[in-house]
Protein backbone atom coordinates (compact mmCIF):
# COMPACT_ATOMS: atom_id res chain seq x y z
CA UNK A 1 0.00 0.00 0.00
CA UNK A 2 0.57 3.72 -0.31
CA UNK A 3 -0.56 6.96 1.07
CA UNK A 4 -3.51 8.38 -0.44
CA UNK A 5 -5.77 11.45 -0.49
CA UNK A 6 -9.12 8.32 -0.46
CA UNK A 7 -9.31 5.28 1.05
CA UNK A 8 -10.41 4.04 -2.93
CA UNK A 9 -6.57 5.02 -3.94
CA UNK A 10 -5.50 2.86 -0.89
CA UNK A 11 -7.67 0.03 -1.34
CA UNK A 12 -6.64 -0.23 -5.00
CA UNK A 13 -2.85 -0.33 -3.67
CA UNK A 14 -3.24 -2.65 -0.93
CA UNK A 15 -4.00 -5.50 -3.55
CA UNK A 16 -1.04 -5.49 -4.83
CA UNK A 17 1.30 -4.94 -1.66
CA UNK A 18 -0.24 -7.94 0.11
CA UNK A 19 -0.78 -10.19 -2.84
CA UNK A 20 2.57 -12.01 -2.54
CA UNK A 21 3.90 -11.59 0.87
CA UNK A 22 6.29 -14.71 2.28
CA UNK A 23 4.58 -18.03 2.84
CA UNK A 24 4.42 -19.70 5.71
CA UNK A 25 2.31 -23.02 6.73
CA UNK A 26 -0.75 -23.94 8.88
CA UNK A 27 -0.58 -22.81 12.44
CA UNK A 28 0.56 -19.38 11.58
CA UNK A 29 0.49 -17.09 14.80
CA UNK A 30 3.78 -14.88 13.97
CA UNK A 31 4.03 -11.48 16.12
CA UNK A 32 6.40 -8.89 15.92
CA UNK A 33 6.99 -5.51 17.73
CA UNK A 34 4.25 -3.31 15.44
CA UNK A 35 2.19 -6.50 15.43
CA UNK A 36 1.58 -9.39 13.13
CA UNK A 37 4.37 -9.61 10.16
CA UNK A 38 2.61 -9.61 6.67
CA UNK A 39 1.66 -13.49 5.15
CA UNK A 40 0.21 -15.53 3.36
CA UNK A 41 -0.50 -19.26 3.14
CA UNK A 42 -3.21 -22.37 4.47
CA UNK A 43 -4.85 -22.01 7.42
CA UNK A 44 -7.49 -25.02 8.45
CA UNK A 45 -8.52 -26.06 5.10
CA UNK A 46 -8.66 -22.17 4.10
CA UNK A 47 -6.31 -20.08 2.26
CA UNK A 48 -5.47 -16.48 3.99
CA UNK A 49 -3.87 -13.56 2.93
CA UNK A 50 -2.23 -10.51 5.73
CA UNK A 51 -0.58 -7.47 4.80
CA UNK A 52 0.47 -4.60 6.89
CA UNK A 53 3.08 -1.79 5.96
CA UNK A 54 4.05 -1.58 10.00
CA UNK A 55 2.94 2.14 10.85
CA UNK A 56 -0.49 0.63 12.97
CA UNK A 57 0.03 -1.30 15.97
CA UNK A 58 -2.21 -3.96 14.16
CA UNK A 59 -2.40 -7.71 14.54
CA UNK A 60 -4.19 -11.01 12.59
CA UNK A 61 -4.62 -13.86 14.05
CA UNK A 62 -6.32 -17.42 12.25
CA UNK A 63 -9.08 -19.46 13.74
CA UNK A 64 -10.87 -22.30 13.88
CA UNK A 65 -12.36 -23.30 10.50
CA UNK A 66 -12.63 -19.95 8.50
CA UNK A 67 -12.37 -17.44 11.01
CA UNK A 68 -10.18 -14.70 11.45
CA UNK A 69 -9.48 -12.02 14.24
CA UNK A 70 -8.14 -8.40 13.31
CA UNK A 71 -7.33 -5.69 15.46
CA UNK A 72 -5.53 -2.09 14.66
CA UNK A 73 -5.37 0.86 16.23
CA UNK A 74 -3.03 4.08 16.19
CA UNK A 75 -5.19 5.91 13.20
CA UNK A 76 -2.07 5.26 11.30
CA UNK A 77 -1.05 2.84 8.03
CA UNK A 78 -2.62 0.52 5.94
CA UNK A 79 -3.36 -3.11 6.76
CA UNK A 80 -5.77 -5.76 4.73
CA UNK A 81 -6.42 -9.18 5.46
CA UNK A 82 -9.19 -12.31 5.66
CA UNK A 83 -9.53 -16.10 4.64
CA UNK A 84 -10.76 -17.47 1.44
CA UNK A 85 -9.82 -19.97 -1.19
CA UNK A 86 -6.60 -19.81 -3.60
CA UNK A 87 -7.88 -20.30 -6.57
CA UNK A 88 -10.96 -18.57 -6.57
CA UNK A 89 -14.16 -19.28 -8.26
CA UNK A 90 -16.49 -18.09 -10.71
CA UNK A 91 -19.82 -19.54 -9.17
CA UNK A 92 -18.70 -19.46 -5.17
CA UNK A 93 -21.78 -18.57 -2.65
CA UNK A 94 -19.49 -16.81 -0.03
CA UNK A 95 -20.85 -16.71 3.70
CA UNK A 96 -19.19 -14.41 5.85
CA UNK A 97 -20.45 -13.89 9.94
CA UNK A 98 -18.93 -12.61 13.21
CA UNK A 99 -18.49 -8.83 13.98
CA UNK A 100 -17.37 -5.50 12.17
CA UNK A 101 -16.19 -2.74 14.35
CA UNK A 102 -14.36 -0.10 12.04
CA UNK A 103 -13.64 3.51 13.29
CA UNK A 104 -12.95 5.31 10.62
CA UNK A 105 -11.55 4.32 7.03
CA UNK A 106 -12.27 0.76 6.23
CA UNK A 107 -14.07 -2.20 4.03
CA UNK A 108 -14.80 -5.49 4.36
CA UNK A 109 -15.39 -7.04 1.00
CA UNK A 110 -14.98 -10.17 -1.03
CA UNK A 111 -11.96 -9.78 -2.60
CA UNK A 112 -9.60 -11.05 -5.44
CA UNK A 113 -7.32 -11.22 -8.66
CA UNK A 114 -7.75 -13.05 -11.90
CA UNK A 115 -5.33 -13.28 -14.60
CA UNK A 116 -5.48 -13.14 -18.65
CA UNK A 117 -6.65 -10.23 -18.27
CA UNK A 118 -5.02 -8.94 -14.42
CA UNK A 119 -8.02 -7.67 -12.68
CA UNK A 120 -8.99 -6.48 -9.31
CA UNK A 121 -12.06 -7.05 -7.64
CA UNK A 122 -14.39 -6.01 -4.66
CA UNK A 123 -17.54 -6.98 -3.58
CA UNK A 124 -17.93 -4.52 -1.06
CA UNK A 125 -20.40 -5.32 1.80
CA UNK A 126 -19.88 -2.60 4.16
CA UNK A 127 -17.39 0.37 4.84
CA UNK A 128 -16.15 2.56 7.47
CA UNK A 129 -16.17 6.74 6.87
CA UNK A 130 -15.40 6.48 3.24
CA UNK A 131 -17.59 5.41 0.14
CA UNK A 132 -15.86 4.00 -2.93
CA UNK A 133 -18.47 4.50 -5.11
CA UNK A 134 -17.62 8.32 -4.68
CA UNK A 135 -14.03 7.75 -6.21
CA UNK A 136 -14.78 5.05 -9.47
CA UNK A 137 -17.38 5.61 -12.93
CA UNK A 138 -20.64 4.36 -12.12
CA UNK A 139 -21.52 1.70 -15.16
CA UNK A 140 -25.07 0.72 -13.37
CA UNK A 141 -26.31 -1.32 -10.41
CA UNK A 142 -27.39 -5.15 -9.71
CA UNK A 143 -29.82 -6.84 -7.18
CA UNK A 144 -27.87 -9.79 -6.12
CA UNK A 145 -29.14 -11.92 -2.83
CA UNK A 146 -31.73 -9.13 -2.19
CA UNK A 147 -29.22 -6.18 -2.44
CA UNK A 148 -28.54 -3.69 -4.25
CA UNK A 149 -25.10 -2.74 -5.21
CA UNK A 150 -23.46 -0.22 -7.39
CA UNK A 151 -21.30 -1.27 -10.13
CA UNK A 152 -17.93 0.80 -10.87
CA UNK A 153 -14.81 0.73 -12.99
CA UNK A 154 -11.75 2.32 -12.97
CA UNK A 155 -7.91 2.16 -13.93
CA UNK A 156 -4.12 1.84 -11.56
CA UNK A 157 -1.57 3.02 -13.65
CA UNK A 158 1.62 1.42 -13.00
CA UNK A 159 0.48 0.13 -9.22
CA UNK A 160 1.50 -2.75 -7.51
CA UNK A 161 -0.38 -6.07 -8.05
CA UNK A 162 -0.31 -10.15 -8.20
CA UNK A 163 2.21 -9.45 -10.83
CA UNK A 164 4.51 -7.16 -10.30
CA UNK A 165 4.21 -3.39 -11.14
CA UNK A 166 1.28 -3.05 -13.65
CA UNK A 167 -1.81 -1.12 -14.87
CA UNK A 168 -5.03 -2.84 -14.50
CA UNK A 169 -8.49 -2.55 -14.39
CA UNK A 170 -10.41 -2.41 -10.69
CA UNK A 171 -13.98 -4.01 -10.44
CA UNK A 172 -16.29 -3.20 -8.15
CA UNK A 173 -19.95 -3.80 -6.43
CA UNK A 174 -20.69 -1.86 -3.65
CA UNK A 175 -24.09 -2.88 -1.59
CA UNK A 176 -26.25 0.24 -1.32
CA UNK A 177 -27.02 0.87 1.36
CA UNK A 178 -24.30 -1.18 3.11
CA UNK A 179 -24.91 -3.29 5.88
CA UNK A 180 -23.98 -1.48 9.07
CA UNK A 181 -20.79 -1.71 10.53
CA UNK A 182 -20.11 -1.26 14.56
CA UNK A 183 -21.15 -4.86 15.59
CA UNK A 184 -22.61 -7.90 14.67
CA UNK A 185 -22.62 -8.69 10.36
CA UNK A 186 -23.59 -11.94 8.74
CA UNK A 187 -24.57 -12.55 4.74
CA UNK A 188 -24.33 -14.15 1.29
CA UNK A 189 -22.77 -12.80 -1.47
CA UNK A 190 -23.18 -15.38 -4.92
CA UNK A 191 -20.14 -14.27 -6.95
CA UNK A 192 -21.68 -15.63 -10.32
CA UNK A 193 -24.53 -12.70 -9.58
CA UNK A 194 -22.05 -9.99 -9.86
CA UNK A 195 -19.52 -11.24 -12.42
CA UNK A 196 -22.12 -11.85 -14.28
CA UNK A 197 -23.68 -8.19 -14.11
CA UNK A 198 -20.14 -6.95 -14.70
CA UNK A 199 -20.02 -9.53 -17.86
CA UNK A 200 -23.12 -7.76 -18.95
CA UNK A 201 -21.39 -4.35 -18.59
CA UNK A 202 -18.34 -5.08 -20.74
CA UNK A 203 -16.52 -5.89 -17.86
CA UNK A 204 -14.77 -9.77 -18.10
CA UNK A 205 -12.64 -10.37 -15.48
CA UNK A 206 -9.47 -12.64 -16.60
CA UNK A 207 -9.71 -16.66 -17.40
CA UNK A 208 -7.50 -17.32 -14.56
CA UNK A 209 -8.23 -17.02 -10.85
CA UNK A 210 -6.27 -15.85 -8.22
CA UNK A 211 -7.37 -15.95 -4.53
CA UNK A 212 -10.16 -14.98 -3.15
CA UNK A 213 -11.23 -14.16 -0.12
CA UNK A 214 -13.49 -12.11 2.37
CA UNK A 215 -10.97 -9.43 3.82
CA UNK A 216 -11.11 -6.36 5.93
CA UNK A 217 -9.23 -3.69 5.61
CA UNK A 218 -8.03 -0.34 6.85
CA UNK A 219 -6.72 2.77 6.51
CA UNK A 220 -5.50 5.34 9.00
CA UNK A 221 -7.77 3.95 11.36
CA UNK A 222 -8.61 1.67 14.56
CA UNK A 223 -11.15 -0.86 14.66
CA UNK A 224 -11.58 -5.13 15.45
CA UNK A 225 -13.00 -7.51 12.92
CA UNK A 226 -13.40 -11.22 13.85
CA UNK A 227 -14.67 -12.97 10.51
CA UNK A 228 -15.69 -16.45 9.74
CA UNK A 229 -16.01 -17.59 6.17
CA UNK A 230 -17.17 -20.20 4.14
Amino acid sequence: MVSFSSLFVAVAAVAGAYAAPANTTEGFELMARSGTPSSSGTNNGYFYSWWTDGAAQATYTNGGGGQYTINWSGSNGNLVGGKGWNPGSNSRSIRYSGTYKPNGNSYLAVYGWTRNPLIEYYVVESYGSFNPSSAAAKKGSVTCNGASYDILQTTRYNQPSIDGTKTFQQFWSVRNPKKAPGGSISGTVDVACHFNAWRNKGMNLGSSHNYQIVATEGYGSSGTSTITVS
